[in-house]
């Protein structure tokens, strides 16, 4: 389908969702499905719904905002449980402000650009269709045509609730154009669109010696007074106003607490009643979900005096701090990355993980749990399992500190700081330690940072830089041991035969002697020790692997190398001491013989065709790693 192909099928498609007829059209279409008629609230928990739900370890995760917000997972639960999913119910908290508190870069402005998106999108499909009265200037819902008295009957017979009064525009037209006749009354289906102001308004504070009420509530148009001959005429005011506009759908308000306080007093009225004032007329209703958001410093300011209380009981704040695991601070970066216009530069293996360890490390706190250092918390953290710690110990340290999250480095600041290394250095691949050498460079010039908090960062980056350094050897250690893998199986398959009797309280017999021995007990422990599997602990362990190996047997297969990968780890990491020397000379060696270079040519195609290493990342890390070894 060609560029213009794409424009005719998208023309036809908004010509499909057109919908228009009278009050009484309107009305029938509600007998069969009353869900139009549901509340702005509503209307987004069910759009966050409809993109599906998961639920893993008693945690609900919501797919709707997987792709955009990473790392979030606990802020977005209560968010959706604990505002919208009870807003939606018509719980008293949709009478209160959305308010998004958090740390700069942590994902607020996102997640309300997310719901405007998917509000907008919602609105194209049935389940989310929008039915306002025609010509309406705040698109308001048809059934506020239905007279007051009339109402709780009407209710019980649709199924449906209505709340909110018609606009004065639509008083005014409903009596001068209908002559009070509702029936005949148009009704449209409109997409909601923050384009186009319909049904999503958008505010930003700016100078508050220029900045109009009007700019939320609307405004007289002066050069229409003449013909109407007063301001509380409706044809003689414009309802152009953010809240106007953002009726039946949301209302962000950006970096809210630093308003004017003038226009705050119209959100007391607008979240308890549901109406607000504007002009010279009766209070006007509006069904709107309002989100604001600010930093943790504006609110704490803001909470601090005391003329704000009335508009503070009516805010539900919800934190949202920064990710803190590891594996989802890497999904930001690459999202940021793939973003730009350097998406030709190859990003080697575990460069954004080096960048996302320093991270995380800057905004984890010490836990007051006996043995637990930041990097083991920041291991468990991201899901990996430490030994001599539980999950209780994980659910323990999560709630350890309130504000854990709130303070650190921002996403931002890392990816200004790879931005920059990519632009000067001109480069065909970024590695890990380009990564972490751009970071150290910009800590001089973070405007924030103390000297005591660039001495903790400077460590934190030397603490990622080990960390990837585990990671460089491993990854060269797998490769190498790829190109010994008979030797891998050979050694893996003498392990087994060593625990089974072991276990059994047997003997082994020698393949070449056949002479009948105890169990190599050092072999057992030599391979054991690689992946810390203490003496007290060495017994369950091999049990464990026995338990394993029957239970494949009773399904009829056969226990390899790979099905175990604690196991496969330490065989690995014991065949890589073994063969360390041989690394050493290979990785170093200025002048390769043939053999050498055999090997390294065969370790790099590993990398390459199997790690996502370029020609380029794979030489140096195979470099790096030399050096590593002959230190």
């Amino acid at each position: 389908m060609d560029i213009f192909e794409r424009i005719a099928s998208y023309r036809a498609e908004n010509d499909r969702l057109a919908w228009n007829g009278t009050f009484k059209d309107y009305v029938e279409l509600l007998k069969k499905d009353p869900s139009p008629a549901k509340t702005a609230h509503a209307r987004v928990y069910d759009m966050i719904k409809s993109h599906g739900v998961e639920e893993i370890n008693g945690r609900k995760r919501y797919k709707f905002f997987e792709q955009e917000i990473f790392g979030l997972d606990r802020a977005v639960e209560k968010l959706v449980e604990e505002y919208f999913h009870s807003a939606a119910r018509r719980l008293d908290v949709r009478k209160r402000i959305l308010l998004l508190m958090g740390p700069v870069s942590g994902g607020k402005s996102t997640l309300v650009t997310l719901l405007k998106r998917g509000l907008e999108q919602y609105s194209r499909t049935p389940e989310g269709a929008v039915y306002a009265v025609e010509g309406c200037p705040m698109h308001e819902d048809p059934l506020h045509l239905i007279p007051h008295e009339l109402r709780p009957e009407i209710e019980r017979e649709l199924g449906v609730r209505i709340e909110g009064n018609l606009c004065p525009s639509c008083q005014m037209r409903l009596k001068n154009e209908y002559g009070g006749d509702i029936e005949k009354v148009g009704v449209v289906r409109v997409i909601l669109s923050e384009e186009e102001r319909v049904g999503i308004g958008t505010f930003s504070p700016s100078d508050p010696k220029s900045q109009d009420i009007a700019d939320l509530t609307g405004s007289i148009d002066f050069s229409t007074i003449t013909e109407f001959g007063s301001e509380s005429d409706p044809r003689a005011y414009r309802f152009d106003g953010e809240l106007n506009k953002a009726n039946r759908g949301l209302m962000e308000f950006q970096e809210m607490l630093k308003c004017d306080e003038k226009f705050l007093w119209n959100l007391l009225s607008l979240t308890q009643e549901g109406n607000f004032k504007a002009g010279r007329f009766a209070l006007i209703s509006a069904d709107e979900l309002i989100v604001a958001h600010t930093n943790e410093t504006e609110y704490k300011s803001f909470i601090s005096n005391k003329k704000n209380e009335a508009l503070q009981s009516r805010m539900i704040v919800m934190p949202v701090p920064y990710n803190l695991r590891v594996s989802e601070e890497e999904k930001i970066y690459a999202k940021l990355i793939s973003q730009s216009d350097m998406k030709h530069v190859h990003i080697a293996p575990h460069a954004l993980r080096a960048a996302a360890i320093f991270s995380i490390l800057t905004r984890l706190k010490e836990s007051k749990k006996q043995g637990m250092d930041l990097i083991k918390k920041l291991r468990m953290y991201d899901g990996e399992e430490v030994e001599g710690y539980k999950e209780a110990d994980l659910k323990e340290m999560q709630t350890e500190y309130q504000d854990e999250g709130m303070s650190g480095i921002d996403p931002r600041y890392v990816i200004n700081r790879i931005s920059s290394a990519l632009i000067k250095g001109d480069l065909q691949c970024m590695n890990a330690l380009d990564v972490l050498r751009a970071i150290k460079d910009g800590l001089d010039q973070h405007p924030s940072i103390t000297k005591e908090e660039r001495e903790r960062y400077l460590n934190f980056i030397s603490i990622a830089r080990k960390e990837y350094d585990v990671l460089a050897k491993s990854e060269v250690q797998k490769a190498f041991v790829y190109s010994f893998e008979e030797s891998a199986k050979t050694l893996f398959e003498n392990y087994l035969d060593n625990i089974e009797a072991f276990c059994n309280w047997a003997k082994i017999r020698d393949p070449l002697t056949d002479e009948e021995m105890e169990p190599d007990e050092r072999l057992m422990r030599s391979i054991e020790e690689q992946i810390g599997i203490s003496e007290n602990a060495k017994k369950a362990f091999r049990e464990e692997i026995l338990i394993r190996i029957s239970a494949y047997s009773r399904k009829g297969k056969k226990f390899e190398y790979n099905n175990h990968d604690r196991l496969r780890e330490a065989i690995e990491k014991k065949l890589f001491a073994d063969l360390k020397d041989i690394v050493k000379i290979t990785t170093s060696s200025k002048t390769p013989d043939e053999s050498q270079l055999k090997r390294i040519n065969e370790v790099t195609r590993r990398l390459i065709d199997e790690h996502n290493y370029c020609p380029v990342c794979a030489n140096e890390l195979l470099r790096y790693v030399g050096s590593l070894l002959n230190r």
